[in-house]
């Protein structure tokens, strides 16, 4: 009998080997603006990376929450500290399509003051030529030669229907790669990313006065408008509403530290909280793409941005189906809750884990 049972055992123990080594990694181009070192720009790449599931085809970075030059360096070093230097890293767009800095200070008098503006915060201002701090050690692995949004381009055509484009930041890049090829929105499997607020409950003063500006929308507005109405296949959004539900915490840093792994000791060193609202912004994001199950309930809406030049340029704007506009817009899926719990314990696994080879 247990020669018979060992006969049924091992094919079933082979085939399901089997089954596991052709399942494909789910191919992701990760287009972020790549503060750091820590915080969440740099906790968002590093969940994907650390994603068994993920093959991370490249990090496409655009300047946003800080100048290009220094997103680049931080994610450079990041991906050296964690041993995965073989992911390329393309240097994206450094201003906005339209928007300036200086006309925003002209905005921002007329209409009154924005509480954070990325790159040009004035307390964290420096030039875009200067790299600021490197706590962690300046990189000595160098961007690709290649530009992201022919890259972008690129891997769509070379993999269509294929990539999930991940957005954690202002949509420059993906606005010129939809620029150098209209095909490229329709070519790619999805794009999911962080941005937008529609009604978030929240006594955050950022957007107590200012429910519908979100910083990723609002900095490059016009990139946002051909982003959010050109044909993907499936939009999906984590906005606002929901981030504010979430939380990073020393306990979180503390649970991640206890690990001994390469991604545990960089959040270990360089995760830092900041004032009285901390969210995980774009960790929520990645999260929920790596697993449908944080999320708990979801709407659809249709989206654009107010291009008009006054006290709204760059709020959000947002339709049912019902009363959607004439323009061209397109269905976008809305998360509006979570399950906290899961995503926490996604969060620590996933920064704790050892870094998965290439």
């Amino acid at each position: 009998m247990k020669v018979i049972r060992i006969c049924f055992v091992i094919p079933l123990l082979i085939a399901s080997c089997l089954a596991c080594w052709s399942q494909e990694k789910r191919k992701v181009i990760i287009d972020q603006d790549a503060a750091g070192p820590g915080g969440t720009d740099q906790q968002a790449i590093l969940m994907l990376v650390q994603s068994p599931q993920t093959e991370v085809l490249g990090i496409t970075v655009v300047t946003g929450d800080a100048w290009l030059k220094e997103e680049l360096a931080h994610t450079l070093r990041m991906l050296e500290l964690i041993d995965r230097t073989d992911i390329p890293v393309l240097r994206g767009a450094e201003y906005p399509l339209v928007r300036r800095k200086a006309e925003t200070e002209l905005w921002e008098q007329r209409y009154g003051s924005v509480s954070w503006l990325g790159a040009w915060t004035p307390r964290f201002y420096h030039p875009p030529d200067e790299l600021g701090k490197m706590p962690e050690g300046q990189p000595t692995a160098k961007p690709s030669d290649e530009d992201a949004a022919h890259f972008l381009v690129r891997m769509v055509k070379k993999y269509p229907h294929q990539i999930t484009i991940y957005a954690g930041g202002p949509m420059t890049n993906i606005a010129l790669a939809i620029a150098i090829d209209p095909e490229f929105a329709s070519l790619a499997k999805e794009l999911v990313f962080m941005g937008a607020s529609l009604s978030p409950q929240t006594d955050d003063p950022e957007f107590l006065n200012l429910p519908r500006h979100e910083f990723n929308i609002w900095f490059d507005p016009e990139a946002a408008h051909v982003v959010l109405t050109s044909p993907w296949k499936k939009i999906v959004c984590t906005p606002v509403d929901i981030s504010v539900k979430t939380r990073m915490t020393n306990e979180l840093i503390g649970r991640v530290k206890a690990a001994n792994t390469p991604a545990a000791h960089y959040i270990a060193t360089y995760s830092r909280l900041f004032g009285t609202y901390n969210y995980l912004w774009d960790e929520l994001a990645a999260a929920a793409w790596l697993d449908a199950g944080v999320i708990t309930k979801k709407e659809t809406r249709y989206l654009d941005v107010d291009l008009d030049r006054g006290a709204g340029y760059g709020n959000i704007l947002t339709w049912t189906e019902q009363d959607k506009a004439k323009i061209e817009t397109q269905p976008v899926e809305i998360q509006v809750d979570l399950d906290s719990q899961k995503f926490y314990q996604m969060f620590v696994d996933l920064l704790s884990a050892p870094t998965p080879k290439p």
